[in-house]
């Protein structure tokens, strides 16, 4: 009997020293030496559709990984997630970018335009957005806030493009329909559009 209940003291101090040990532990790593030399900073504000969004990001994450499934801006599609498709495609500094080839961290302090940053602030779509309506350009609709955003870059850079340069400009998108030619009619439309209003993108 004295030599089974010495074995259950004994189990039971082991239990209890090794949950002391692990607290310790823990509570050593958490404040011990603050942000260790090297690390980065997990709370970072983005510039995002013109508005600062605060973010708690790993150190690793892309952006479009951020924008899609911390900020909600599901709008950003996530394909390849290899810079092969062109889904993820936003705008950092009015340049498109593949999103899913951007480490989040590398564009802190940068604008980011999204699809969803196209629509003016009462909710009215922009021309190039309306253009793509008008012209039946999206089919089943994964690639084109893409196409949208490298079709936007494009007008920022260029206003009056031929067709043959929206060509390019869109040739980094994939569009698993083969709805090309719809496309490159609604960035024409849209060029054509804004020319006529005196609007700029």
């Amino acid at each position: 009997m004295k030599s089974n209940l010495s074995r259950r003291r004994f189990i039971k101090g082991v239990i209890s020293s090794s949950a002391a040990a692990a607290s310790s532990s823990a509570w050593y790593s958490a404040s011990a030496q603050g942000r260790p030399s090297g690390t980065v900073e997990r709370l970072i504000t983005l510039n995002v559709n013109g508005r600062r969004r605060p973010v708690d990001v790993l150190p690793q994450e892309t952006l479009a990984h951020t924008l899609r499934y911390k900020l909600g801006l599901t709008g950003t599609k996530i394909g390849c997630n290899r810079g092969e498709c062109g889904a993820c495609t936003v705008l950092v500094e009015d340049i498109n970018h593949y999103a899913c080839s951007m480490l989040t961290h590398s564009v802190r302090g940068r604008a980011i335009t999204t699809v969803e940053g196209l629509q003016d602030a009462s909710g009215a779509l922009h021309p190039l957005q309306q253009a793509f309506i008008d012209e039946l350009a999206p089919q089943c609709g994964f690639c084109t806030p893409g196409q949208l955003m490298s079709a936007m870059a494009l007008l920022k850079e260029n206003p009056t493009p031929t067709r043959e340069q929206v060509r390019q400009a869109l040739s980094g998108n994939l569009c698993r329909c083969g709805a090309y030619d719809h496309y490159l009619s609604a960035v024409m439309a849209a060029s054509q559009t804004m020319r006529n209003s005196g609007q700029a993108t």
